[in-house]
């Protein structure tokens, strides 16, 4: 008969035996998973499409490989948004990587960011959220010098308050219009000797005016008796018009036959000039195209225009033929709003802001750079089309000519 005793000694021994080997497997499998593991490549996995936004994992991989698993989650939380979590490194090494931010801003959360602004005046005490009894929809500018300031003041009075005023002055007279009550209000900046495609191009940004509906570029010599701010804005909308200006008197001044204004419509979007002057129906001066003196944006189009508008060329010679680049199709979205009309004063202030050379008035010297910007600009637009096709191997429209 087996000694029970020796039995029990035995099948414990096995046990022992069982378990230490089994977990000196489990121990070389775990090593082995654990030299390979960082060897994986987070890009080449198969997460579900909802869990993961779309962001760069090789980015990821690269930035955390070095931590544990554990690690890696809670920064992995931390993209997520996950204001529970604790960064196992210092917030100082820490980059937060959101390809949503504006450049430059990859280091912020993006729930602070505020990448947008407007000319709306805030008050120095108070809650920020009561400094606006109206936020105004629309903007308009002005580029004045003090002599206009009649014409300004009586044009101004034509904007509800719902637009915000904002004058760009080239004379450096600024504070001689403060007796006027709604120049308080307004937003004045003053440059000596610039002009209005100057002024847009630092201080009228996409971001700066995206708050606003549409945007007004206007001269400072517009007869206005006969328009309504809010009229022509409903007018716009209603044909769809996202580059716009209002039609011209006909009988006051030289003016394209397409921004005259015509007696029997509200709207017009085409017209027949001189014979041969245009090579296609819808390309201007017989269709999308209108003047540069008193033009009408979009948010959207302006957004296109500013980056059109050169650093250097100042005068905007040859910019109306090129706005037609910015919306599609231009031929239907620009137009002239025929029921909301102006009156060109055609006066030289600006001009005369140029500098007398060789026995010249100033304002010619003035009117020859027009001239040559307007060459310097086709030929500019037209190398860059060109470039452009050339680059994708195919041969331009003949449409790409200013």
């Amino acid at each position: 008969m087996a000694n029970p005793i020796r039995s029990g000694n035995m099948r414990k021994s096995n046990e022992i035996m069982r378990i230490m080997v089994t977990t000196f497997v489990g121990g070389v499998f775990g090593f082995f998973l654990g030299v390979s593991f960082p060897t994986l490549s987070l890009s080449q996995l198969n997460f579900p499409s909802s869990l993961i936004p779309s962001i760069d994992l090789t980015y990821i991989e690269d930035k955390y490989s070095g931590l544990s698993t554990e690690a890696f989650l809670n920064a992995w939380s931390s993209l997520k948004g996950n204001r529970g979590s604790s960064l196992p490194f210092s917030l100082s090494e820490a980059k937060i990587w959101v390809p949503t931010n504006p450049r430059g801003a990859e280091r912020l959360p993006p729930g602070i960011v505020e990448p947008e602004s407007d000319f709306n005046l805030r008050r120095l005490w108070g809650m920020p959220s009561e400094d606006l009894a109206i936020k105004p929809k629309y903007l308009v500018t002005f580029t004045v010098g003090f002599d206009q300031k009649k014409n300004i003041d009586a044009a101004v009075k034509k904007f509800s308050e719902n637009f915000t005023i904002l004058l760009f002055h080239y004379d450096g007279r600024a504070s001689e219009w403060e007796d006027l009550e709604w120049s308080k209000r307004a937003i004045h900046v003053s440059v000596r000797k610039q002009t209005k495609w100057w002024y847009a191009k630092r201080f009228l940004h996409p971001d700066i005016v995206a708050s606003y509906d549409y945007i007004f570029v206007w001269d400072e010599d517009l007869g206005v008796e006969h328009f309504d701010a809010e009229k022509y804005i409903k007018l716009v909308r209603k044909h769809g018009l996202e580059i716009s200006q209002p039609g011209l008197e006909p009988n006051q001044g030289l003016t394209w036959q397409m921004t005259k204004r015509r007696g029997d419509s509200e709207v017009h979007k085409e017209t027949e000039e001189k014979p041969g002057w245009c090579t296609d129906p819808h390309l201007p001066p017989c269709a999308a195209f209108v003047e540069i003196m008193a033009t009408v944006f979009s948010r959207d189009a302006w957004r296109c225009v500013w980056h059109l508008i050169q650093n250097d060329l100042v005068h905007g010679w040859g910019l109306d033929f090129a706005l037609r680049k910015c919306v599609h199709p231009a031929h239907e979205k620009i137009g002239v709003v025929d029921a909301q009309w102006i009156v060109h004063q055609s006066v030289p202030s600006l001009g005369n802001q140029g500098k007398a050379e060789n026995g010249r008035p100033p304002w010619e010297g003035v009117r020859e750079r027009c001239r040559k910007e307007w060459t310097i600009f086709k030929s500019r637009l037209a190398d860059a089309e060109k470039a452009y096709y050339q680059g994708m191997g195919i041969d331009p429209p003949n449409s790409t000519q200013v």
